[in-house]
């Protein structure tokens, strides 16, 4: 018997300075078997950074053919493919060639130095790409912040997102990996 996703609903107040981006969204965060918190966490936070009306979460882990989120227009042209994780530079390379722009979030302590030294060189030339990293301290804190049912409030400027709970603050400050002429947030 095949094990099921675990629901998450999320209330996320996002005030993005650095955009000018105000709003509430109501999410629904459906958690893979074999996806861990921290997983999850980094796509909402992915969610937060790049928050906009039509943003959607894709089928995740289940779907090799969609990204961890997505921004389609209105004819359904995919605008901004995102992913989470350490994909390899060739499903970076076949999304970059579906979507106008593609973002990684990068995260994974030591295995994402590796990555990087593997995967940085042809990523690296990627014009349509922007490789983002997650340092693991962070990525961690941000997983305790996990709940089924989460109250968060996220303040991003300068480059800084402060996720809170009401209990606790967690400050992650993405690092920017590649210099591409990609738009970046």
């Amino acid at each position: 018997m095949a094990l099921k996703s675990t629901i998450f609903k999320a209330a996320l107040h996002v005030a993005n300075v650095d955009r000018n981006y105000y709003a509430e969204h109501s999410l629904t965060l459906a958690r893979h078997p074999s996806e861990t918190d921290e997983r999850m966490m980094i796509r909402l936070l992915a969610f937060a950074l790049f928050a906009n009306e039509r943003l959607e979460f894709g089928r995740g882990l289940s779907a090799d053919d969609e990204p961890a989120l997505w921004l389609r227009d209105y004819a359904g042209n995919i605008d901004l493919w995102i992913d989470v994780g350490l994909p390899d530079q060739r499903s970076v390379r076949k999304a970059a060639g579906r979507a106008e722009r593609v973002v990684v979030l990068a995260y994974g302590g030591r295995s994402l130095d590796v990555w990087w030294r593997k995967e940085g060189p042809q990523l690296e030339r990627l014009d349509k790409a922007t490789i983002w990293a997650i340092d693991a301290d962070q990525s961690m804190a941000l997983a305790g912040l996990s709940a089924r049912a989460m109250n968060l409030q996220c303040t991003i400027q300068d480059g800084q997102a402060l996720i809170s709970d009401g209990k606790a603050t967690v400050s992650v400050e993405p690092r920017r990996l590649n210099d591409t002429p990609a738009e970046s947030r």
